[in-house]
């Protein structure tokens, strides 16, 4: 479930900014019903569905130093050694993303002569680790699911990267943070790929306007701001988690976006790994502070029955009414994809940075992505490697908006007008972090925290939550 939401995302991405271009009349939302609440996700459900992410992976700051001109790149630090060899890959992506995928390695293929073949299936979860217990796994593997290849790499499936990639080079690519992401028990597991941003707030642009609304810079200023819609007659959020057997994973990104305003990263990464509990008072005080909006019934179109009814991809309509039956949606940067045809990005309706709440943990920002690991180690493949490490290995992709380049070296100027916006938030931001569902193991993740989410909305005590999602935890 996760690769084929994953792909349609991805194919979705490049219509979406396609078809923006030609501005109409957005369509209208119905007002949600009082409908049943949908059946809360189970550990088998949770197991064939997942939140979506876009093929994009954890961005690296792009610096003046390092930015690359058009036909500036310096070919001459590859090898043409290894002419008429081939490469495999795979990964979830398929049809216009894979095409784009194999268009990236030409001007590589045309200067080493090295034949790279990626090859998508909407099964690549499930196909690379029969493939590599059988050792028959292709050369490279694109992973969007950082616990699947930390499975692999404990399974001694995937070649430790700095055993050839100099140090310093991946120092001088990447910032520190997606090199962290990168080590799994010891080992450099593969290089980051594309990314795809979700500390985000929509709001449709002319109406937040002529109503003299400002983009808030601080979580005080947001409530503030959400206080004078409520007292201008109008509904500050939309919210909608129902995402058939995912339904929860939107309020999980809630959560981890908040635990980065109010703790250490440090703490973060102790949360998601299980050394920090979520009975603990930095992840109760997380639900607390999201309680805020989500629970206050004039914060929220529909209230409580429309958070748990509403799908996700259809939460965003609203902002598209005329008037607006809502003015802002905490959403990530693929969202685009499931707005009216005809809304333009900056026109119709524009986003924000989700603002930071303790100043002392600056401007951290939430994401996902996807690796690039190497799993059969001759030289040509290594020569892919490298070649991966540069942001020109991306650029294809980023032209396509489609993607946001996770190296150092990539530039701003790649990109459409929306996702250059995307860029630059990672590009500032103070701290990074994945996804943290997507680290804890599925029994957790996509699991008993979804539903602890459902649970939660529906009513059910706080503590008792808490507690239930921490017993989940693998012993």
């Amino acid at each position: 479930m996760r690769t084929k939401i994953l792909v349609l995302l991805t194919v979705l991405m490049t219509m979406s900014f396609v078809l923006s271009a030609c501005a109409s009349a957005p369509t209208a939302a119905p007002k949600p019903t009082n409908t049943p609440v949908p059946a809360e996700p189970t550990a088998t459900t949770a197991a064939a569905a997942a939140e979506p992410t876009a093929t994009t992976a954890t961005a690296a700051e792009p610096t003046k130093e390092t930015k690359v001109e058009a036909g500036k790149f310096d070919w001459t630090v590859f090898s043409t050694e290894f002419k008429g060899k081939k490469v495999s890959a795979s990964g979830p992506a398929v049809d216009q993303q894979a095409m784009l995928i194999n268009k990236s390695f030409e001007e590589f293929e045309k200067y080493t002569g090295i034949e790279v073949d990626y090859e998508g299936t909407r099964d690549f979860e499930t196909l690379v680790l029969v493939q590599s217990e059988g050792k028959a796994a292709p050369d490279l593997g694109y992973f969007a699911q950082p616990g699947l290849l930390k499975n692999m790499v404990k399974k001694s499936f995937v070649v430790d990267l700095s055993t050839f990639l100099d140090k310093e080079h991946l120092k001088k690519q990447y910032k520190q943070s997606w090199l962290d992401l990168a080590m799994m028990d010891g080992k450099v597991a593969g290089v980051w790929h594309n990314a795809d941003v979700k500390s985000l707030v929509w709001y449709p642009v002319p109406e937040f306007e002529k109503a003299g609304y400002k983009v808030p810079q601080t979580w005080e200023e947001m409530i503030a701001l959400s206080d004078k819609m409520v007292k201008d007659g109008n509904t500050p959020w939309c919210i909608g988690i129902e995402s058939s057997g995912a339904t929860g994973w939107v309020g999980t990104d809630w959560i981890e976006d908040i635990m980065l305003r109010t703790t250490s990263p440090e703490n973060y990464d102790k949360w998601t790994n299980g050394q920090l509990k979520f009975e603990s008072p930095e992840v109760k005080n997380a639900f607390q502070v999201m309680s805020k909006i989500w629970l206050n019934p004039d914060y929220v179109y529909g209230g409580t029955t429309a958070i748990l009814t509403t799908p996700f991809g259809d939460s965003p309509t609203p902002l598209f009414d005329n008037p607006p039956k809502c003015f802002l949606h905490r959403q990530a940067s693929f969202i685009t994809n499931f707005f009216p045809k005809d809304a333009k990005v900056g026109t119709d309706v524009n986003y924000f940075y989700l603002p930071p709440i303790d100043a002392k943990y600056g401007k951290p920002v939430l994401g996902s992505g996807a690796l690039v690991a190497m799993m059969n180690d001759r030289p040509e493949v290594r020569e892919v490697m490298k070649w991966l490490t540069y942001g020109e290995s991306g650029r294809v992709e980023a032209e396509a908006g489609v993607q946001i380049a996770p190296q150092n070296d990539a530039s701003l100027d790649w990109y459409p007008p929306a996702q250059r916006g995307f860029a630059e938030i990672l590009m500032n931001a103070d701290t990074f972090r994945f996804d943290g569902s997507d680290l804890m193991p599925g029994a957790v993740g996509a699991g008993a925290f979804w539903t602890g989410m459902v649970d939660y909305v529906n009513g059910q005590g706080l503590d008792e939550i808490l507690k239930s999602i921490d017993a989940a935890w693998p012993k």
